[in-house]
């Protein structure tokens, strides 16, 4: 028997039939039940049954010595790079421990998404296999870099599955990194794959939907509502994780998403402009140099001054100042010592809503005759990583930060309903 088969496994006076997963040890049968629950089940406690073999056929044949592999369907199919990098999509639980690890990589997700078949060709790809709390940006160059070479291999279309913590710093990074003629999708599971309620397997077929479509951009794909009906896309400058469990999670900041995955119809709808899909463009730009050497501060009221110590020295530092963009006064003497100093400070607001407008009070005022930078409304994280790309690759780092490069900076800043 393999993962893939259809089994049934006996055990004292109870029966379990599904298809078999792979396991975290070799002590351990893995087995994802019909009503979506997986079991760990002793294999020396057990009588297995095979009831159907390769119910869902992956043909790990193509691995090569960088991680990579096929999995083909149909060669009138799209071909779909699948690149894992860790995170509750691409995990499973260790009975031993009871504990969710992320140790899947493109194929086992293949395997526990077994939806997936049949959509598209697959060649998956491990470019790290962490959980997303340890993402750091010289993973999203070696990402960029595998995106750049999937898509250059004759890729339709790049899906990303990431932990969804830092989701949307890496959505940012690759956005910033690269010209792409075709999707590039990240997505992710708030719930692992053996809870009921797990949101990986909408999530994943949503997002290689929408990696088919005409939308040539860097987009978050997540659930829309806490329904198993859509998913939401979202452009990845400028979606926000907001709750830090719900399934519908993520949102875009100041606009609507992007788009939207119809779960059931399998129906691919824009609602914003974008930028189309360019098929006969495969030598993309990539821009993948970062300055690490960036700092992301938040301001809040009585925050000592030595905070701004430890900057000293570094190359960037973005500060999330309070409405219009606005720290204490005192805290502006310090600051502009950074800047003469050679430290880049960029000013965004805490605020989810609106932009930053240091031209309306005198300390705002002052900040700017200090030397800070306006990030308008782009997001404190997304300016960030756009931080660390500009000291790296732009001629004008201000008016790099001024100016709208992924769509992370909006023209106007207004509610909308």
């Amino acid at each position: 028997m393999n993962p893939g088969d259809r089994v049934r496994v006996d055990r004292a006076d109870r029966s379990y039939e599904g298809v078999l997963l792979p396991s975290s040890t070799d002590e351990q049968l893995v087995v994802k039940l019909e009503g979506g629950y997986n079991v760990g089940i002793d294999r020396e406690d057990a009588a297995v049954d095979v009831l159907e073999e390769d119910v869902y056929e992956i043909d790990g044949s193509g691995a090569d010595d960088e991680g990579g592999s096929a999995v083909e369907f149909d060669a009138d199919l799209p071909t779909i790079a699948l690149i894992s990098t860790g995170g509750t999509i691409a995990s499973t639980v260790d009975y031993r421990t009871g504990a969710v690890t992320a140790q899947f990589d493109a194929e086992d997700v293949l395997r526990a998404v077994p939806d997936l078949a049949g959509r598209a060709n697959y060649r998956g790809r491990v470019v790290a296999n962490i959980l997303s709390e340890n993402m750091e940006p010289p993973i999203w160059q070696d990402l960029a870099r595998a995106v750049r070479d999937e898509i250059e291999d004759g890729a339709d279309g790049v899906v990303v599955m990431h932990g969804t913590d830092t989701m949307q710093y890496s959505a940012s990074a690759l956005a910033f990194m690269l010209e792409t003629p075709v999707p590039i999708v990240f997505t992710g599971s708030q719930r692992s794959a053996d809870r009921p309620s797990s949101d990986n397997v909408m999530n994943a077929v949503c997002a290689v939907e929408a990696a088919k479509s005409d939308c040539a951009e860097v987009m978050v794909c997540m659930h829309a509502s806490e329904s198993d009906d859509r998913c939401a896309l979202h452009r990845g400058t400028r979606v926000r994780k907001n709750h830090t469990s719900r399934r519908d999670a993520f949102e875009t900041v100041g606009a609507e998403p992007l788009g939207e995955v119809d779960y059931d119809s399998e129906a691919v709808s824009f609602r914003r402009d974008y930028q189309q899909r360019n098929e006969s463009e495969v030598d993309l730009g990539l821009e993948a140099d970062l300055e690490e050497d960036v700092e992301l501060l938040k301001f809040t009221p009585g925050m000592d001054p030595a905070f701004l110590d430890i900057v000293e020295g570094s190359e960037g530092l973005v500060l999330e100042g309070t409405g219009l963009g606005h720290v204490h006064t005192d805290l502006i003497p310090r600051i502009e010592e950074l800047i003469e100093d050679g430290t880049t400070v960029v000013m965004t607001s805490q605020c989810l809503e609106g932009r930053v407008c240091d031209r309306v009070y005198d300390t705002g005022r002052d900040l700017l005759e200090a030397g800070v930078i306006e990030a308008g409304d782009t997001l404190p994280g997304t300016a960030k990583v756009k931080l660390m790309w500009a000291l790296a690759n732009a001629d004008s780092v201000p008016e790099a930060m001024e100016t709208s490069l992924a769509g992370e900076l909006q023209e106007r800043s207004t509610p909308w309903e």
